[in-house]
């Protein structure tokens, strides 16, 4: 086991240093079983006490959280508003007139209308982010729709998984092993759900990942084992 290229295999938080080791995998499609990952490609490398980091995007696919590009709509509404919108380095924004459909499906007009008017206000005045506040976390955490890192994700938007608590827990129920699920890139990253035994709180945790061991190229490297060094 080693960290991914380019990363750091330790890092130093407040809570103690910590080795993150990359999982590889093969590349994961809808529907798979996130269980048999976790026992194929996890279990053999664990040690008591270790917590497993998994990517939202694996466990969605798992789940077959995903819409198709056939089934969205773009309106001439939407195509309009995505023009003035930024467009992020790290994966797809509502600059990408598919996903200003996908919210304005997901939340109505109104409210994107509002989004927008509200987020060109604050922009202004040097804050970011406005938009996804207002419309809300499913629009936020939609990914794919874009074939720069992998030609399989084109024509598929992966929504945030379902229940991100209650996968951690039948993960930690199942096999003894701690989990986070994390939704990360290069510029952020957020824990959407973790184990009942875990103890540290979101803050901490995401210091342990603040670097995204896991990487967002085409490492397949879902799953990062956190182990505790000192």
């Amino acid at each position: 086991m080693n960290a991914n290229d380019k990363k750091e295999l330790k890092i130093r938080t407040d809570t103690g240093e910590y080795e993150r080791y990359a999982l590889k995998t093969h590349f994961v499609k809808a529907g798979e079983s996130y269980i048999d990952l976790v026992e194929k490609y996890v279990l053999p490398y664990y040690e008591q006490g270790d917590i497993l980091s998994s990517s939202e995007k694996i466990i969605a696919l798992c789940q077959n959280r995903i819409v198709k590009r056939e089934d969205i709509h773009v309106s001439a509404v939407a195509g309009f508003l995505s023009k003035f919108a930024s467009h992020p380095s790290h994966g797809i924004g509502v600059g990408e007139a598919i996903k200003m459909q996908f919210a304005i499906d997901q939340v109505g007009l109104p409210k994107v209308l509002y989004a927008a008017a509200a987020s060109a206000v604050t922009k202004l005045f040097g804050k970011k982010g406005v938009f996804y506040e207002i419309v809300g976390q499913e629009v936020s955490g939609l990914d794919g729709f874009y074939d720069h890192v992998w030609e399989e994700y084109r024509d598929i938007g992966i929504l945030l998984p379902e229940n991100p608590e209650k996968v951690c827990n039948e993960i930690y129920e199942r096999f003894g092993i701690s989990m986070i699920l994390v939704d990360a890139n290069d510029i952020g990253q957020e824990i959407l759900g973790k184990s009942s035994d875990i103890t540290l709180n979101d803050a901490e945790l995401v210091q342990i990942i603040r670097d995204n061991p896991a990487g967002q190229g085409r490492q397949c490297t879902p799953f990062i084992l956190i182990r505790k060094v000192s």
